[in-house]
């Protein structure tokens, strides 16, 4: 059985691409950071719309 892709490893990729300087450990916490909160909003976002349906 294969593993599944790292979802955070292609954009922690992408991030290090981009500065010079970054450390590898800090460009996947912040990755990590961002996937998390963006998550959190949409789970935000489906409440308050399933709660205006309710209404």
């Amino acid at each position: 059985m294969t593993e599944p892709e790292d979802p955070l490893g292609q954009w922690t990729g992408r991030l290090l691409r981009l500065g010079v300087g970054i450390a590898p450990e800090a460009a996947r916490s912040f990755v990590h950071d961002l996937y998390a909160q963006a998550q959190s909003d949409l789970d935000d976002e489906r409440a308050e719309a399933d709660f205006q349906r309710e209404e």
